[in-house]
């Protein structure tokens, strides 16, 4: 039976290109995805390498309180995924429940993590296939993206299959890696406090690193995308998110703390070489199964990312975004499989192309993104119980409102400034091109940028 849909601003109907994403998922299902595309393997061997170069010892510590921050955006984001079940993620949440130009800039922040997290996370892959094969990193990356890109074309069920059996795989790494760091634990645990405690690094260091470790644990949300697709979703996708953030943090930490304990002195941990303590506490051999292991989490969240990403443009084109020919374009689901295969393609290709990128510069930019988006939500969870929709029963509340938003705010506020002037100045580049469309295009046509909350 044919969903009905209904708009946030005004009454339109859907393009008639644009039919409806099949909802074929649960809360295993979801999770499986939503914990791919966290893929705790490939952010432990990819992005946190380099936080040990800058953090050290505060690197578990950095981790642990991006965890914290993240239970109170969860909430949010439960909360208002539940009232505003949209593949459009935060862009649709903020747009219903502010207004419509807060959710325009809302998606210009989150296409900067749409396009730029997968080829970080892709660049990393040649690393891991080393022992067997050398390859350049961004060419690597790119062929990733590309095989990623066919994979996020076929129907969200078999992807969920398949991720969740290279999740299995990626959490035995895990396993491996913390068994092996915890048996050779060589220094105290106080290592790990803050230098009044006995470690050796203060926590103003681990605030001004807590935009990377944001980064690090960044994923859980994803469940929101996938809303569309998931049956009963103001059940599902606060179970969905919950469960990933647990089991993320824990398969985070863990290795991490393990790591660090594990780590011969301070020098060896900086050098962020995670496959050499590896040899160095086991075998090359070992090293060897886990770097393929690793190589096969990378792949995992860079097809999960697409498939995520694509729902997001896809989206976007149905609400009406773009000039009327690029809306019928990316608004096309496949028949055969139910996927938005116009916006994969698109998604797919442009996330190569930035393979090609310095992966310092995607990183620092994207860690601004990630907190911006948060502070977008919280801000937005603000306003939601004021709206007409705060009588409905099946809307998910949070405990502690609006105190739980209100820290999530100032927590975010006080790391976004600690940023680097470069990474804000990006960020703040994308925002003004946004503005400009918005006061050039979007704002001159009312019938343009009309959000769409599909029901169930």
């Amino acid at each position: 039976m044919p969903e009905a849909e209904t708009r946030a601003d005004a009454p339109a109907p859907v393009p008639p290109s644009t039919r409806p994403l099949s909802r074929s998922i649960g809360v295993g299902g979801g999770t499986l995805l939503t914990l791919s595309c966290v893929t705790p393997a490939s952010s432990l061997f990819v992005i946190v390498p380099p936080l040990l170069g800058t953090l050290g010892n505060g690197t578990a510590l950095a981790i642990a309180l991006a965890v914290v921050l993240c239970i109170g955006c969860t909430f949010c984001y439960s909360e208002l995924g539940t009232l505003v079940p949209s593949s459009g993620g935060e862009y649709a949440m903020v747009s219903t429940v502010l207004n419509r130009f807060a959710g325009w800039m809302t998606l210009a922040i989150s296409m900067i993590v749409v396009l730029v997290v997968p080829p970080i996370i892709a660049i990393g892959v040649a690393e891991y296939l080393r022992p067997v094969l050398d390859v350049d990193p961004s060419v690597a990356g790119a062929v990733v993206m590309l095989a990623s890109t066919l994979m996020g074309l076929l129907n969200l069920r078999a992807n969920a299959w398949i991720t969740g059996t290279f999740l299995l795989i990626e959490i035995g790494a895990i396993a491996v890696v913390c068994w092996l760091g915890f048996g050779h634990a060589v220094r105290p645990p106080s290592v790990l406090l803050p230098g009044a405690l006995g470690g050796d690094y203060s926590l103003v260091t681990v605030v001004a690193g807590l935009a990377v470790a944001l980064f690090v644990t960044q994923g859980f949300s994803t469940s929101v995308y996938l809303a569309e697709e998931m049956r009963e979703p103001r059940r599902t996708v606060v179970r969905t998110m919950l469960w990933t953030l647990g089991i993320s943090s824990l398969a985070l930490l863990a290795p991490v703390v393990a790591i660090t304990l594990g780590a011969p002195d301070d020098a060896a941990l900086a050098q962020g070489d995670l496959t050499g303590m590896v040899v160095g506490w086991s075998s090359p051999a070992v090293g060897v199964a886990i770097s393929l292991c690793i190589a096969l989490a990378i792949i995992n969240a860079a097809i999960v990312m697409v498939i995520q990403n694509s729902r997001v443009v896809y989206a976007s084109a149905r609400d009406a975004t773009w000039p009327d020919p690029v809306n019928r374009a990316l608004g096309q689901v496949s028949r055969r499989f139910g996927s938005p295969w116009a916006a994969t393609m698109v998604v797919g290709l442009s996330e190569t192309v930035l393979c090609f990128v310095p992966v310092e510069t995607l990183t620092g930019v994207t860690g601004v993104a990630v907190v911006a988006l948060y502070l977008m939500v919280a801000v937005a969870c603000l306003r939601s119980r004021s709206s007409a929709s705060d009588t409905r029963p099946d809307v998910w509340r949070m405990p502690w409102w609006p105190a739980v938003p209100l820290v999530v705010i100032a927590a975010l506020a006080y790391v976004l400034v600690e940023q680097s002037a470069l990474d804000l100045g990006i960020t703040a580049a994308v925002l003004l091109a946004a503005a400009l469309y918005w006061w050039g295009y979007l704002r001159r046509h009312p019938d343009r940028w009309s959000v769409t909350v599909p029901t169930d």
